[in-house]
């Protein structure tokens, strides 16, 4: 009798290792293709991260931070984050009560008002304005003084149409 359970245990045990056998094969298969999908991800994310990276080089190549020419300029200032500066300048403009006096066109809805800015190089801005509901964009021609002031004057404008 105690022979027969040996057998009896010998045999089940051969069936458990035969199944854990064959299923740990088809498992290492499946994990073997799920790792060729996600490496195959990984390769076209590192593309498209590269090409936006490419895509944000070109995007500053239009920036007084990285434009070593433009901030020669400025060399003798000693200024840390000199187009933080400026923006926070351009940006008073903001604080007078109706209009900003930079932009040439009566708000409808509300005070037009510099909202972005984007400092080219050493003498020209680009900025957006808008009253909530309409608005356009500046070009700038600024001058930054020896006494850290600043002077800013238009060069050209344009306010979008509404179209419905």
């Amino acid at each position: 009798m105690k022979s027969r359970i040996f057998i009896y245990l010998f045999i089940f045990a051969s069936l458990v290792g035969l199944y854990l056998f064959v299923s740990s094969d088809k498992i290492l298969e499946q994990q073997g293709i799920r790792i060729m999908k996600l490496e195959a991800e990984v390769a076209l994310l590192k593309d498209s991260l590269q090409q936006k990276q490419l895509d944000i080089f070109d995007m500053q190549y239009f920036s007084l931070e990285n434009n070593d020419d433009a901030l020669a300029y400025y060399d003798h200032l000693n200024k840390e984050n000199l187009s933080g500066y400026i923006s926070d300048k351009l940006l008073e403009t903001n604080e007078t009560k109706g209009d900003n006096p930079l932009v040439p066109y009566e708000g409808m809805d509300n005070a037009f008002k510099i909202n972005k800015i984007k400092i080219l190089n050493h003498q020209w801005i680009v900025t957006d304005f808008s009253d909530g509901k309409y608005w356009g964009e500046l070009l700038l021609k600024y001058e930054l003084k020896d006494d850290m002031g600043i002077d800013f004057t238009l060069v050209d404008h344009l306010l979008y149409t509404r179209s419905n």
